[in-house]
């Protein structure tokens, strides 16, 4: 009889866990960025965004529907190659996660885009610029960041007005981002009465810029932008150097990094560069983006490289979404993502816009001085 007594308490007991276990859902969300290659330092400080931000979910405990939530984040690498960033997002869309934050690059965003919109799996790039990601008319692509409009514009402007550029120089990567930013920057500078000298070509896996540098120099630029990546970005400064090459040296967040410092080594002098990355905050918002910082690094040990804190916005707006719509549902919490108002996020205010960007997009104008980037201005 005791013994009947005890299995059927052993049995009722392994019910009751299986009913708790049965009723914990576990909830994919997929990461794309490249962890391999030139810019890999870039693509794993994305990846750490995420990590961090699905721990912090897991550790509060969070239910949708009635149904306790254990998030897994699915991080797949795109090496910044379209082909291996489709490839990567099929394997999302056949894993089925619920939403994809990612990619980092405008080169594979968009064509992983399509992907994701055919799926119907909403998408956040937390750092992708080329106006061409939110217009082609996907209901599931979003951003956090201002676009290469606005980026490439203010760069252009402030060349001309700020910094009384009078013979500007234009290199870019032929990369989606890098060729979008650099022809936004020509479209401003032209509109603010400036004086374009030359536009030359590299790629985005050159290491060899004399032949287009030497062209350049006889143009005698005050003012050299490149629209491309830090990997790209570093060397060629340091090759203008060697050539003599004294100009101010421009660019987008691509080449805004911390990292640049180190792949410029001793080509770059204070106040030299001048960039702007998509996002920043100011006044009583800074607290939260210093924070980030602080608990980035006790995390993963090393500071955050530059969109960390928008990859971990955007996976938090997700989920924020899937909590209003009562549902992990893609089908039923897109429309709730779609109406994101007022998320107060480390980066700032998010609001979407119709087409999925981020409203009143905020950019930080940076220099370097003493090796440590330095931040100009916040700007609207």
């Amino acid at each position: 009889m005791r013994i009947h007594f005890k299995l059927t308490l052993v049995a009722s007991m392994a019910a009751l866990s299986g009913l708790s276990f049965a009723q914990e859902q576990v909830v994919k969300i997929g990461h794309v960025g490249p962890v391999s290659g030139a810019i890999a330092h870039l693509g794993k400080d994305n990846e750490n965004g995420a990590r961090l931000a699905v721990e912090e979910l897991n550790a509060k405990g969070i239910s949708i529907g009635g149904k306790k939530i254990k998030f897994e984040l699915l991080a797949e690498d795109d090496a910044a190659d379209p082909k291996q960033g489709t490839a990567a997002a099929q394997k999302l869309v056949d894993a089925k996660v619920a939403g994809v934050v990612g990619h980092l690059n405008s080169g594979t965003t968009i064509p992983a885009s399509k992907i994701y919109s055919d799926a119907g799996i909403p998408q956040i790039s937390p750092s992708a610029t080329n106006p061409k990601y939110t217009r082609q008319g996907y209901a599931t692509a979003f951003r956090v960041v201002a676009d290469d409009v606005h980026l490439g514009g203010t760069l252009g402007r402030y060349a001309v007005k700020d910094l009384k550029g009078k013979a500007i120089a234009v290199i870019d990567d032929r990369t989606a981002y890098g060729q979008g930013v650099a022809e936004e920057f020509e479209k401003a500078v032209k509109a603010a009465g400036g004086n374009l000298v030359g536009h030359e070509f590299t790629t985005d896996k050159a290491t060899d810029f004399m032949p287009i540098l030497t062209t350049l120099k006889g143009k005698k630029p005050d003012i050299v932008f490149f629209g491309g990546m830090d990997a790209v970005g570093g060397p060629m400064l340091k090759q203008m150097k060697s050539l003599g090459i004294a100009a101010k040296f421009m660019g987008g967040d691509g080449i805004c990094t911390t990292e640049l410092v180190k792949l410029a080594g001793d080509a770059m002098a204070d106040g030299q560069v001048i960039c702007a990355e998509a996002g920043g905050v100011d006044g009583a918002l800074k607290k939260g983006m210093d924070d980030f910082g602080v608990k980035y690094k006790k995390r993963f040990n090393d500071d955050v490289k530059l969109y960390a804190p928008y990859v971990y916005d955007a996976v938090n707006v997700m989920v924020d979404a899937m909590q209003r719509a009562k549902s992990t549902d893609p089908t039923k919490y897109l429309p709730e993502l779609s109406k994101t108002a007022g998320f107060k996020g480390v980066t700032g205010v998010i609001a979407f816009d119709a087409k999925g960007d981020i409203k009143n997009g905020a950019l930080t104008l940076y220099t370097y001085k003493a090796g440590k980037r330095d931040q100009i201005a916040v700007v609207r």
